[in-house]
């Protein structure tokens, strides 16, 4: 999908329009990035209008929804110093360090500031400014919008007043219009700061994408406030506040967890190298009372974990006997490990007996759709009806749930607290560790908001979708990825840090210096093996012909068990 930039402010906002088309090409990456030194700065227009009353307004229906376009006249400019989150566009992928800054606000603002909603296609009403009131009333507030002069569009604060004819829910300024694919807007709201002074801290990220915005939030204790318009008569209004229609991601058919891809969705983070390198040659590794020396997460030589999905080329489930030939074939192929996503096809017994037969260990998922953390609670209750816990090396709740807007990080990582607890209830050791995994640039966002709840620290890693990364340096991008992870949630670092997705296509489109091939293949995924192989799991066990092909051609073409 692509992300667009729908009526935001040219100097605010920026401009914002990202790709998203297909589940993968959102990573095409460049090889080098740069570490750019005055990438945050912003400026905001404001403009001060008179009130203006919209005389007769249309009858109204008590107790309903109304959606109020205005025409006010602005009278005043003025330019304000506010800490309004700071959106930038980074034109080219790579690591970008924002500098640390601070503004002290005198008196009490109200400016436009950026937020963002998903549109899916169809006509949707998104922004303005939304009150409820039980009887006919009068409003005046200002609602933020754009003002476009020539070329350039500028966010502008405008005042209007309104006459509420009947109870009901009042939207005032807001952004009527209709998608034909999912989308990104990026629009203004009217934000007000007290009085104080607010600062961010300097910021290092990785950029994944051509155009990707990233935005610089200001901390204080001082915090922003909704506007609370004054009213003229009684009852007293609620307080006005910014309400963006969300749309869940659109969603692709099952099996909707068999990476690298989904079909209406980007996957994976691969992000770039940065010009002045942010990790260290030595990735961290787990020390002596990690996770890693339970006996359950080894290796054998430089061979750790191999994914697997018991599906057949259409997609159906595979018997239990093509599932038991398939583990034998990963076993003998030297890897200790395999990583189911879910518990579907009836995998955990299939795929466990033949584990079992076979003498090595599983990594099971709870995999987290559409229908969020409520939906996913039954495959906890599946596996703990399972129980075989003398199978299970690590346990993944989740993956890339945050990343496709599935669930927020704070109740994911609620959830993973939860199911630990479940688990360890139903007989499972404390010492099987219990985690998630995001792309990194996922985890370097939203992370620090779920360290308490990880285990070990995992992360998806798919060196192809950095433009940059020939065959050859795809071990290195890893290993600069993992130790980049470890600094998400060092203290967890310290009892693991893995790769739990990581391989190479063998036939597709060339994505840059990213070149696919069945001699390829083998050149990236020996070298990830070289540089971090004990902590990688390798994508994946066969090819997907199930799938779209995707927009580099590449999806149907992961499988990589015929090179070992």
């Amino acid at each position: 999908m692509k992300a667009t930039l729908i009526a935001a402010s040219a100097a605010l906002l920026g401009s914002v329009a990202a790709s998203h088309a297909g589940f993968h090409n959102r990573r095409g990456l460049m090889g080098t990035g740069v570490v750019y030194e005055e990438v945050c700065s912003t400026y905001t227009s404001t403009w001060c209008g008179e009130a203006t009353l919209v005389p007769a307004p249309p009858p109204a229906v008590a107790n309903s929804t109304y959606y109020v376009t205005l025409s006010p006249l602005p009278t005043s400019t003025s330019t304000c110093a506010v800490p309004t989150p700071e959106v930038t566009t980074c034109p080219t992928p790579g690591t970008y360090t924002f500098p640390a800054k601070t503004i002290t606000v005198t008196e009490s603002t109200t400016v436009c500031a950026a937020t963002t909603t998903v549109l899916t296609p169809g006509t949707h009403t998104y922004g303005g400014v939304t009150t409820s009131v039980v009887t006919s009333t009068t409003v005046t507030c200002p609602y933020a919008t754009v003002s476009t002069s020539g070329s350039v569009t500028t966010s502008v604060i405008l005042t209007t007043t309104y006459v509420c004819p009947e109870a009901g829910e009042y939207t005032i300024g807001a952004t009527t219009t209709s998608v034909s694919e999912t989308e990104t807007c990026v629009y203004p709201i009217p934000t007000t700061y007290a009085p104080g002074t607010y600062t961010h801290s300097e910021t290092t990220v990785t950029i994944v994408k051509t155009s990707e915005v990233f935005v610089c939030p200001y901390e204080t204790s001082k915090a922003p406030s909704s506007y609370v318009a004054p009213i003229s008569a009684t009852p007293t209004p609620a307080p006005y506040s910014a309400k963006p229609v969300y749309s869940a991601p659109a969603y692709s058919a099952k099996p909707v967890y068999s990476a690298p891809a989904y079909s209406a969705k980007p996957v994976y983070s691969a992000p770039a190298y940065s010009a002045s390198p942010v990790y260290s040659s030595v990735v961290a590794t787990p020390s002596a009372s990690s996770y890693g020396g339970t006996g359950k997460i080894i290796t054998k030589g430089n061979q750790w974990a191999m994914t697997y999905t018991p599906y057949t080329s259409t997609g159906s489930c595979k018997s239990a006997g093509e599932v038991m030939s398939d583990i034998k074939s990963i076993s003998e192929k030297g890897f200790t490990t395999v990583r189911v996503y879910s518990t579907d096809c009836s995998g955990l017994q299939n795929i466990g007996t033949a584990c079992e037969a076979h003498g090595i260990y599983m990594i099971i998922g709870v995999f987290i759709d559409q229908t969020g953390i409520s939906g996913a609670k039954p495959q906890v209750e599946a596996i703990i009806s399972w129980g075989k816990w003398e199978l299970v090396s690590m346990i993944v709740i989740g993956n890339e749930a945050v990343f496709n807007g599935y669930c927020s990080a704070s109740d994911l990582a609620a959830f993973i607290s939860s199911s630990r607890e479940a688990f360890q209830a139903a007989g499972c050791s404390k010492d099987i560790p219990v985690t998630t995994t995001e792309p990194l640039s996922t985890l370097q966002e939203y992370g620090s908001q779920m360290c308490y709840a990880l285990d070990v620290m995992g992360a998806n890693i798919q060196s192809y979708f950095n433009s940059g990364v020939s065959p050859s340096g795809a071990g290195d991008f890893v290993l600069g990825q993992l130790e980049l992870l470890a600094k998400v949630c060092p203290e967890v670092a310290k009892k693991g840090c893995y790769n739990l997705e990581s391989g190479w296509p063998s036939a597709g489109n060339a994505n840059g210096a990213a070149v696919p091939g069945k001699s390829e293949q083998k050149e990236a995924i020996t070298s990830i093996l070289e540089k971090c192989g004990k902590q990688s799991v390798i994508f994946s066990y066969q090819d997907d012909l199930w799938k779209a092909a995707g927009a580099y051609g590449v999806e149907q073409s992961w499988g990589c068990v015929s090179i070992f």
